[in-house]
């Protein structure tokens, strides 16, 4: 890894929610690490990365804000309804899901992060598309409260 890499990872990771990364080449290892809280524990490692092995920390939480119901990214990166390309999706409208039930995936850095729901709530719709390439903040699905 040269020095500009190096500086991207770092700036990368500084953006990202994960607590850790991991990345080896033939004679050099870089591992980064910062403190986190988890509150869910759940994250699944998307695969190989050219530079190395990533393993990521969890997503801030999700929350569904009150005015807009609304369930938003909690990072950056490319939003994924199901787990793999010919699995069903995770939630559809008019689904009734439980607080902490994966609804989504987003896809940073090499690394997938679940979302899980916020709340207990219908889904009302789903806004971003799959495989679309979501910013914080942005709506990734509408819901009605229960």
């Amino acid at each position: 890894m040269n020095t500009e890499e190096i500086i991207r990872l770092l700036q990368a990771f500084d953006a990202s929610s994960s607590c850790r990364l991991e990345c080896h080449n033939q004679d050099q290892q870089l591992i980064l690490e910062k403190p986190t809280v988890a509150a869910y524990p759940q994250t699944v490692p998307a695969g190989d990365v050219a530079l190395g092995e990533a393993v990521a920390c969890n997503a801030a939480p999700v929350q569904a804000s009150t005015p807009s119901q609304t369930i938003d990214a909690p990072l950056v990166g490319t939003f994924y309804r199901a787990s793999a390309p010919d699995a069903p999706a995770f939630v559809q409208p008019g689904d009734r899901v439980k607080k902490g039930q994966t609804i989504g995936l987003i896809e940073a850095m090499k690394m997938i992060s679940e979302i899980p729901s916020p709340c207990d709530c219908i889904i009302q719709q789903v806004v971003a598309e799959d495989g679309q390439l979501v910013g914080f903040g942005d709506a990734l699905f509408e819901v009605q409260e229960l």
